[in-house]
């Protein structure tokens, strides 16, 4: 065997063993610290509550017994209205999601072809990010009909300073020789737009999507808390409902569901972004 191959053997198995430990920690790492949150979760609930205070945090086999096994056992107790509220709050979310990418990266594309709009509209998306949703509330319920219009609005305020901040930057970035490049070619506005700028911000426009999934979820339960409907309510009001009837495993396990619903979201937008610009972008770390 000549040295090359016994170098090309080495290499491969090399890098055989280092995909194995990053699939060994891809897992572990989640399954330990999950471990501690379920052990931290026992200590408190048993040993720092005072006893009579132990029923507003119950331990871990409670919910899951009380929660998540009960499918219906009348007045909202059980899984299936918490499931009912999930299902209201996750269309307003993705609604409201939809929404602020159409806005937020249309806004981003004027900012970009405009130093004046970019500095004009700043201040007004920061004052927007920053303005507290509860003090917008009765501007919100005077101006807008309708409760679920209401709780789009809300998701929308909530969740679009990520998508015009990293859209815009990413666009921004493109490199100056390229930008030469498209000059000499005598390109137009239109293409130097879709054959630079937006490959050049698709990292950076999928780092704001991400970001916005998971605020869009947070904006729809703190809509369902200000903007109850008749009938079926979010998942928000459903918490609140709990939380004011001392139901301790029907709160916690629609807290559960309510993050899960998060995360789903969050980690369909990771797939995504790696699915469509994983095969040429590349995440490099420091060892």
């Amino acid at each position: 065997m000549s040295q090359n191959e016994t170098s090309t053997n080495l290499a491969d198995e090399l890098l055989h063993e280092q995909r194995q430990r990053f699939a060994i920690s891809d897992y572990a790492g989640p399954a330990i610290v999950f471990a501690l949150f379920i052990g931290l979760w026992y200590f408190f609930a048993q040993v720092v509550l005072a006893p009579q205070k132990r029923f507003l945090l119950p331990v871990p086999h409670k919910v899951i017994k009380e929660g998540f096994m009960v499918w219906h056992s009348g007045s909202d107790r059980g899984l299936q209205p918490i499931l009912r509220s999930l299902w209201d709050s996750a269309q307003v979310a993705l609604i409201g999601l939809a929404v602020t990418i159409v806005i937020g990266m249309s806004l981003a594309v004027i900012m970009s072809a405009s130093r004046w709009l970019e500095r004009a509209t700043w201040p007004y998306l920061v004052a927007i990010q920053s303005a507290p949703i509860l003090a917008l509330t009765p501007l919100i319920r005077a101006l807008i009909d309708g409760a679920r219009t209401q709780r789009v609005l809300v998701v929308v305020l909530i969740a679009i300073f990520p998508i015009v901040s990293n859209t815009l930057f990413g666009l921004m970035s493109a490199e100056k020789s390229q930008h030469e490049l498209f000059t000499l070619q005598g390109a137009s506005r239109l293409t130097r737009l879709m054959k630079l700028q937006f490959p050049a911000a698709m990292p950076n426009i999928f780092v704001g999507l991400r970001i916005s999934a998971g605020l869009a979820v947070i904006g729809a339960v703190v809509g369902d808390f200000y903007f109850r409907q008749g009938g079926v309510v979010g998942i928000g009001a459903q918490i609140d409902i709990y939380r004011s009837r001392l139901w301790g495993p029907e709160l916690i396990t629609a807290i559960i569901m309510a993050s899960t619903l998060g995360l789903v979201v969050f980690l369909f937008f990771g797939w995504l972004s790696r699915a469509v610009i994983g095969k040429w972008h590349i995440t490099t770390r420091g060892h």
